[in-house]
């Protein structure tokens, strides 16, 4: 059994780290780091130990840092991933990190706004442009979300080293199937109806999908949370499945699966994307053990009164251990925290500045 767990926590104004032993009952809270700037996402490679952040500084644009000391300290990068020139381009900012297999040593990616890829293969000391991606013929179309047209998922196949999945709002999931040297529209089964009384419709892209998750064990397993509905797919993206049935709402960003189980998911459905707070001013878990079939709520210790919060894309994490444990980083500054699969739910010590995410790690 791991000795430690971290969970990171990437606010508006820096990092935290929250560190635990496997009972989960009390925790240590370091931070902030990178203070005063936007964190969007925190992920420890576990190939080499380090901790990598997207930090976004309003003066100095947005970069990732590298922590190897667990983020004691962090290395000043010179410069972050930038476009060529002749994209007319600008960077906005790197919304999520991805550490590679462990078949690509000094493998990183990055997903950045306005939506592209890039990939480090040294550590993020120097970033590479994937311009296959940038080349679809789509390209042109793409619309921005709410939060902008962002690249903000990025999912690796854990045995098919060819294979990658991105997520863009509001264009959908992209696919490659030969190390990305190619893209292809993932949407097959996906709504696109985002207008109130808009009756279903279904394209082969421009779907607002807002988060992607994998089990590895069963790789061609994916869960997404869309802004219309839930969906599962069981041929690696080839078809999804609808399985909002039983939930509150369609709407929602966060969603998590669990570590050891691909029928487990977890979402904290919302209101909508012009009402940004849980159904009912009640916040609410909803956890499904067989695949989307049905759905039970999980509300014990979670406010049931005014909750006018909400839980971003990156904000629900689950960590490694048996039980599982569950974290929900709420955009209004609160951390809940499970240490019994979503069964019941305290709220960590720290008032937070607004969380963007919550990441996990057992080192």
């Amino acid at each position: 059994m791991a000795q430690q767990v971290l969970v990171m926590v990437g606010t508006r104004k820096g990092a935290f780290i929250m560190e635990s032993g496997p009972a989960r009952r009390s925790w240590k809270v370091r931070g902030p780091y990178h203070e005063g700037q936007t964190v969007m996402h925190m992920a420890l490679d576990a190939r080499s130990g380090a901790l990598f952040a997207a930090v976004g500084d309003p003066w100095f644009g947005s970069r990732v840092y590298r922590s190897t000391d667990l983020g004691h300290t962090w290395n000043e990068p010179q410069s972050g991933p930038a476009f060529p020139e002749e994209t007319g381009l600008k960077l906005v900012k790197v919304w999520h990190v991805e550490p590679g297999r462990p078949e690509e040593p000094g493998v990183i990616y990055a997903g950045v706004e306005p939506a592209a890829l890039f990939k480090s293969t040294d550590n993020g000391e120097s970033w590479q442009f994937v311009q296959s991606l940038n080349d679809h013929p789509s390209r042109p179309t793409w619309q921005p979300g709410a939060g902008g047209l962002c690249l903000h998922t990025i999912v690796l196949d854990p045995v098919d080293l060819k294979r990658v999945y991105v997520a863009i709002s509001a264009a959908g999931v992209f696919r490659t199937i030969d190390g990305g040297a190619s893209w292809h529209p993932a949407n097959q089964g996906t709504r696109v109806n985002f207008m109130p009384d808009q009756p279903p419709a279904y394209a082969e892209m421009g779907q607002c999908v807002h988060k992607v998750v994998l089990n590895p064990s069963q790789p061609r397993r994916l869960y997404q949370q869309n802004h219309c509905g839930v969906y599962r797919t069981d041929n690696a993206a080839d078809h999804w499945v609808e399985i909002t049935e039983g939930l509150p709402s369609d709407w929602g960003f966060g969603i998590a699966v669990h570590p050891h189980n691909a029928d487990t998911v977890w979402v904290c459905p919302g209101i909508s994307g012009y009402k940004h707070w849980v159904p009912d001013a009640q916040m609410a878990v909803y956890r499904t053990r067989n695949q989307g079939e049905t759905w039970e709520k999980l509300t014990r210790g979670l406010p049931q009164k005014d909750a006018y919060l909400n839980v971003l894309r990156e904000g629900m994490a689950v960590d490694t251990l048996r039980p599982a444990g569950l974290y929900l980083g709420a955009n209004t500054g609160q951390l809940f925290l499970s240490a019994d699969e979503g069964d019941s739910w305290r709220q960590a010590a720290p008032l937070f500045p607004p969380i963007n995410s919550v990441s996990t790690a057992t080192p």
